[in-house]
């Protein structure tokens, strides 16, 4: 399929924010793309929820599997250990991973209750405490309420009052003093907010990134509700992406937007 229909958001704010995880900007100027640039784990297991949406696979199974055939991608400490494990039981953590890898899940149902039963079924394979779930959760409602024409006053007001997140800060407040989080509860909000300040979706991600942090899995965030609420990827950054990507994930990109755009 042509290559602008893909449903890349997600995919492309963890690449553009590759080079900044560990090189912190705190700028919305910077070069978007650079010979550094690179999927990460968060692209990793977002194709691998693609995987399972798509052929009907279980979510502790896909996991696993895709992160031990990526296994450089950059997994947090408790996931890698997980991806050694042979029982596949979930480690009870708050970490944004759960939230990181949950965008197709806003795509591909028809209801936000099923959205929210998917979101809690991917996330609690590792992520099952509390606020991994309630991170996930986040990210697929928004982009569900997001491709479905909600606005941002609507979208702000569903997740403030559901899951209790402090949305009525501005990056600029926040910025300063924001340092490396990989919490949901640390990271989720942010990016959302970073999406509800933006004008477009390259605005959104460039806000993403300009607070620092964990760059690529904010941007990543990000830049799966942005593009469900602009409905689109700007050309540019559109071209860029699949040179950047393996074939295989190349090829489940245009399955899923197929299906699902």
């Amino acid at each position: 399929m042509d290559n602008k229909h893909y449903i890349i958001g997600a995919i492309s704010g963890d690449i553009i924010g590759s080079v900044y995880e560990w090189h912190n900007v705190k700028t919305t100027d910077f070069t978007l793309f650079s010979n550094h640039s690179r999927f990460t784990d968060d692209s990793v297991l977002t194709f691998a929820t693609m995987d399972c949406l798509l052929n009907n696979k279980g979510y502790a199974e896909t996991y696993h599997k895709y992160g031990n055939d990526y296994p450089h991608a950059g997994y947090g400490g408790r996931f890698k250990g997980w991806l050694h494990s042979d029982g596949l039981k979930p480690f009870n953590s708050w970490g944004n991973g759960s939230a990181m890898r949950v965008s197709p899940v806003g795509w591909a149902f028809n209801t936000l209750d099923e959205v929210l039963q998917q979101a809690k079924a991917s996330a609690e394979v590792t992520h099952n405490h509390p606020e991994g779930i309630k991170g996930a959760q986040t990210v697929a409602s928004a982009i569900f309420m997001a491709r479905n024409n909600k606005t941002k006053d609507e979208i702000k007001k569903y997740i403030a009052e559901t899951f209790g997140y402090d949305l009525d800060r501005t990056i600029d407040q926040i910025r300063p003093e924001y340092r490396f989080d990989v919490s949901c509860q640390g990271s989720v909000p942010e990016a959302i907010i970073a999406f509800l300040e933006s004008t477009d979706y390259e605005s959104a991600i460039r806000l993403a990134i300009s607070l620092g942090g964990d760059s690529d899995t904010i941007a990543c965030i990000t830049g799966g509700i942005a593009e469900a609420f602009y409905k689109n990827v700007p050309e540019h950054i559109v071209k860029s992406v699949p040179a950047l990507l393996p074939a295989n994930f190349v090829e489940l990109l245009g399955q899923f937007s197929m299906k699902y755009r």
